[in-house]
């Protein structure tokens, strides 16, 4: 089923307006900027900067590279990818929120990171770059909350110069019945509650939690990407599923 083809999208388990989705994990992500990286590592047991260290891996990034890092929220891939294109390359930190860029934006000047990023304020859908203009992009835990995802993968596309590479790192399936079980409780029981201690907002970490269960599995957004005209397409299930990471080409 095509999301361009309704009216309506999930908001988590709800059914919204398409239009109205934007705007509502905007005030998601706005109320969870200042808290995120603290509950990054809260929520994951810190495995998250495990599942970057493999992107950052699998990214080929190297010197003279201009790197989007799409939906980059707080930055952690872009530190990264800063020290790694060097002098002559450029990151660019992506994201549709603003409170979320004003985060990364002062955690990367408090590292010291300022010549070679730019922080531009996007929609994944409509990239305001050239044709063949990035040679790397990548997208960790944001493509499940892009509100038409087959648009921005072909806006991810156009973009790319010919030999480059997008890396999707987002929450996927595991088929082990009983982590699955596991996750469900963690996610529905705790992940909120602990939304509520440390952030003051249990509702945007039930929305989060929902969000991953919405997204497309494994096989699924493996299709979507070569559908958007990515060849070589392929993905490394990590913590049993519960991530993947998905890697494809322009040629």
């Amino acid at each position: 089923m095509k999301e361009s083809q309704h009216n309506t999208t999930d908001f988590g388990y709800k059914t919204v307006d398409r239009e109205a989705k934007a705007s509502m994990v905007a005030d998601v992500f706005h109320s969870v900027a200042a808290k995120y990286d603290i509950m990054n590592d809260l929520m994951s047991f810190g495995i998250h900067r495990l599942w970057k260290r493999q992107a950052i891996a699998c990214a080929g990034v190297r010197k003279g590279h201009r790197v989007l890092d799409l939906a980059g929220g707080t930055g952690d891939l872009t530190a990264k990818f800063s020290q790694l294109v060097g002098d002559t390359g450029q990151v660019i930190l992506g994201d549709i929120n603003d409170s979320m860029l004003k985060v990364g934006r002062d955690k990367l000047r408090d590292l010291g990171l300022v010549s070679n990023i730019e922080y531009v304020q996007m929609n994944a859908e409509a990239l305001p770059f050239p044709d063949n203009s990035v040679d790397v992009i990548t997208i960790a835990f944001g493509l499940r909350n892009v509100t038409d995802k087959d648009a921005a993968l072909r806006s991810m596309y156009r973009i790319l110069k010919p030999g480059g590479r997008l890396l999707v790192l987002e929450f996927s399936k595991t088929d082990n019945e009983a982590l699955s079980k596991l996750y469900d409780f963690y996610s529905f029981n705790i992940l909120p509650n602990m939304g509520k201690l440390v952030a003051n907002d249990s509702e945007s970490y039930r929305y989060l939690a929902e969000s991953i269960r919405m997204h497309p599995d494994q096989e699924t957004l493996k299709g979507m990407m070569e559908n958007a005209g990515f060849e070589q397409t392929t993905y490394q299930n990590m913590t049993g599923g519960i991530v993947a990471l998905h890697r494809g080409f322009k040629y």
